[in-house]
């Protein structure tokens, strides 16, 4: 996660996700309309990796009565939150750090887009214990990121970078990026991500979002 201290990486941030994740301005919509089907109308929402801001936008605009407590290990990428928010920001509580930096609520609901495939399996069970423990009984958690079969690793990431190319991402910046998350991220396969929601407590594990190299799940506290 060095690259969100670098100044530059910060910068580029808001143009990077959407040409390098499908869908990604629909799966930040149906992330909303998903914790809006059990959120009471005045809810209070975690959502861990929040820098950049970008979800929190989408959340603040479309639902004005929800608030918000966001943490982020890396103290630039939560100014370009507070920057990307604007006005909005009176609604949301900024955080650094890591889940234990987070309030402990209890939440009527969180999020973490983006965000998991960064931190090692056993670190990545217990934050999710913890966001659990931070949610009231029954109450919805979506989680989107990077997650492949293992098997196909090598294809599934020449498919990322190609899409990456496709959406106007120079040739050779896509493939420095697919080399970086091949050698730093510890993506899981789609099986592994639901074992370890289960094993947290989640229950109801669905898929609702799959976007190439990425898949997307809600399930219940």
């Amino acid at each position: 996660m060095d690259a969100f201290s670098d100044p530059d990486a910060v910068a580029r941030y808001a143009d990077n996700p959407p040409r390098m994740v499908p869908g990604y301005a629909d799966m930040q919509r149906m992330a909303m309309l998903l914790l809006a089907e059990r959120v009471p109308a005045k809810a209070k929402v975690l959502v861990l990796g929040a820098g950049g801001g970008l979800e929190l936008k989408v959340f603040t605009e479309s639902q004005p009565e929800w608030s918000f407590d966001g943490v982020d290990p890396s103290a630039a990428m939560l100014e370009l939150a507070r920057q990307t928010l604007g006005n909005l920001a009176d609604r949301t509580r900024l955080h650094e750090g890591l889940i234990d930096n987070a309030p402990e609520g209890p939440f009527d609901g969180a999020v973490c887009i983006l965000t998991l495939h960064f931190i090692e399996r056993a670190e990545r069970a217990r934050t999710l214990q913890e966001v659990r423990r931070r949610l009231r009984p029954g109450a919805p958690f979506i989680v989107a990121h990077f997650s492949i079969p293992q098997d196909e690793r090598d294809l599934w990431l020449s498919r990322y970078a190609a899409f990456a190319t496709a959406s106007g991402i120079d040739r050779v910046q896509a493939e420095s990026a697919k080399t970086g998350i091949a050698d730093h991220l510890p993506i899981l396969s789609p099986e592994e991500d639901e074992a370890l929601l289960r094993e947290a407590g989640f229950t109801g594990v669905s898929l609702f979002y799959a976007g190439f190299t990425f898949r997307g799940w809600v399930c219940s506290a």
